[in-house]
């Protein structure tokens, strides 16, 4: 499973109601913190009366970053347990943004943790989960003589085309799956005109 991680295919929404206070919840697939801010943003924006706008997220597939923010809510009651949902449905490059709408009354710790875990968990019930690829990107150059060599390393190593360019020098832009990447690198090697490059 080295080469796959699980995440969303596309945004999705949930809801969730508590005594009066309305949590709109908002999953989006990321894949850095720019899009994260972008995201947020957004959501500020568009609900910009609402009173707490919480989030989580997890970017990365080796060394993953998780990071949440209660947002003004008591220390550990919202960031956590939205936090604890996207490790709950085991995802990676995820964001969750609660959007909370106060509607008069109190709900102490328990329920905060309570709600702010139940409308991150309306979202993500309401996404496609799947597992995404993880591909390394090359690119390729060599001389024209070594073309059937070379397609006969990058088919027996599984890697996908996604150009090629057939000259004097001939380059190819390619995808490999992770755990092949140093396999396929090493038998390309083996033909002497070759220069790689990382896409």
């Amino acid at each position: 499973m080295a080469d796959y991680y699980k995440t969303i295919e596309k945004s999705s929404e949930g809801i969730f109601k508590e005594k009066g206070s309305k949590f709109l919840s908002f999953a989006y697939p990321v894949e850095n913190e720019a899009e994260v801010n972008k995201y947020r943003t957004e959501l500020k924006k568009k609900y910009h009366d609402a009173r707490h706008h919480v989030y989580a997220f997890s970017i990365g597939t080796e060394k993953s970053i998780y990071r949440h923010s209660d947002d003004g809510e008591p220390a550990n009651s919202s960031g956590p347990p939205v936090l604890g949902q996207i490790r709950s449905f085991g995802l990676n490059n995820v964001l969750i943004v609660v959007v909370r709408y106060f509607g008069g009354t109190k709900l102490g710790i328990p329920g905060l943790i309570n709600a702010y875990k139940s409308a991150a968990f309306e979202a993500l019930s309401n996404a496609n989960i799947f597992l995404k690829s993880i591909e390394h990107e090359l690119i390729i150059r060599f001389n024209y003589n070594d073309t059937n060599n070379v397609m006969n390393i990058l088919k027996s190593h599984k890697a996908k085309i996604l150009f090629k360019d057939y000259d004097n020098i001939c380059t190819i832009k390619l995808l490999i799956l992770k755990s092949g990447y140093q396999k396929l690198i090493k038998s390309l090697s083996t033909i002497q005109t070759i220069i790689i490059e990382s896409g």
